[in-house]
């Protein structure tokens, strides 16, 4: 038996009845009869701290130093740095939020600004705290350290900044409103059939899923086009799953089944719907088709629709793509989409430990291409621009 397992073990055995002096000398002791490596092979298999140990070896060489019946009292000790400033976390959330410096990956609880750069600016700013007290405590808020990841798409638009902050100020105000606040968008489009799909799970060894060699479509059965609704407030997913085209009217159609089956029970009393959207795609600035099709969705609900567009070039900022798409493809890995009931099966069964609940539907509608938008129906769109980028901005109000 190895030296840590040993003292694992007596650890275990004797802990409970030790005080902290007692655990202190006892680690001390173990690590000197060790010899060399033995402070590492002792805070390995108990989890006191190296500067713990230490103090016990000399204080077992010293026995005199300190009385025998001086030993902590309980709950003593230094305080615990989220005793001492409850509001510690929130000041290192500010900092490393990434709205709050006009990056609009806020959903993602990711930061790339070192633990050295953020204690270093908490320290001026008051706090003294440590780079590794920063690590820890990151952790416990759920933020990982991540690499870069490509997700520029163009240019930077000049107020990009400016719209995410203006954004992020409309999701506040209709949340403490308790009104909807949605984002929508158009999934990856998927091949049916016995295709390789990215990720693994466990299966028995030596048995892998065949699937085809090459992703050539298959025309009998096509491609998938999931559009999603996610809804901000409640942590709810829904997604239509359509076989003909990704247009305006399929995406206004999957809003208009969203509300119907579960945004009207949960939102009883709103008089508005605000929906975060790219500014490409199906539901971009410059489709009139999306304009006309929120005016008839206004008028059914009798609801004013308001709409924000993700600024050009960051699409694969909004939330959710982090928030419901990504768990979907979680949830499928490695799986082959070889028919659209297991397509719309395992979008249902996406479930998380933080509460996210889909709800999935096959849409077998025709929603044809390149429909015109007269000019009549145009003016018929009771548009109402905002002062700030009203061609991103804007309520679409019932006639």
């Amino acid at each position: 038996m190895s030296n840590e397992n040993e003292i694992q073990i007596k650890y275990r055995a004797l802990s409970s009845s030790m005080n902290e002096r007692v655990r202190r000398l006892w680690a001390g002791s173990e690590a000197i009869a060790i010899g060399r490596g033995g402070i590492t092979c002792v805070h390995h298999a108990t989890g006191l701290s190296m500067n713990t140990i230490i103090r016990g070896m000399r204080e077992g060489v010293s026995p005199n130093e300190m009385p025998v019946e001086q030993v902590r009292q309980s709950g003593g000790g230094r305080k615990l740095a989220k005793e001492k400033h409850p509001e510690l976390e929130r000041r290192i959330e500010r900092l490393v939020d990434p709205l709050t410096r006009g990056d609009p990956q806020s959903p993602l609880r990711w930061t790339s600004k070192s633990t050295r750069h953020l204690a270093r600016e908490l320290n001026r700013v008051g706090y003294a705290i440590s780079h590794a007290l920063i690590a820890r405590l990151l952790s416990g808020m759920g933020y990982s350290l991540q690499g870069n990841i490509k997700t520029q798409e163009g240019s930077s638009h000049p107020d990009r900044n400016a719209q995410f902050e203006f954004i992020n100020q409309r999701i506040k105000k209709h949340m403490r409103k308790q009104q909807p606040v949605i984002s929508v968008d158009t999934k990856k489009k998927e091949l049916i059939g016995s295709y390789k799909n990215g990720g693994k799970e466990w299966l028995p060894e030596g048995r892998p899923i065949p699937v085809k060699v090459h992703d050539f479509i298959d025309k009998k059965k096509g491609k998938a086009i999931p559009y999603g609704v996610y809804d901000l407030t409640r942590n709810q997913g829904w997604v239509s799953v359509g076989i003909d085209h990704d247009t305006a009217e399929f995406a206004v159609a999957t809003i208009r089944k969203w509300w119907h089956t579960m945004g009207r029970q949960s939102y009883p009393k709103a008089p508005s719907l605000f929906i975060i959207a790219d500014s490409g795609g199906s539901n971009g600035t410059r489709v009139k088709l999306w304009k006309w099709e929120l005016q008839k969705l206004s008028n059914m609900l009798k609801m004013e629709i308001r709409v924000s567009h993700l600024p050009p070039g960051t699409s694969k900022w909004n939330k959710i793509e982090h928030r419901l798409f990504s768990f979907i493809s979680q949830n499928w890995r490695g799986k082959p989409l070889i028919n659209l009931a297991t397509i719309v099966s395992l979008i249902a069964g996406t479930k998380t430990t933080k509460g996210l609940t889909v709800r999935c539907e096959l849409d077998r509608n025709k929603y044809p291409s390149k429909l015109k938008v007269t000019s009549e129906q145009m003016s018929n769109i009771r548009i109402k621009p905002e002062d700030f980028h009203g061609e991103w901005n804007y309520a679409i109000l019932p006639n």
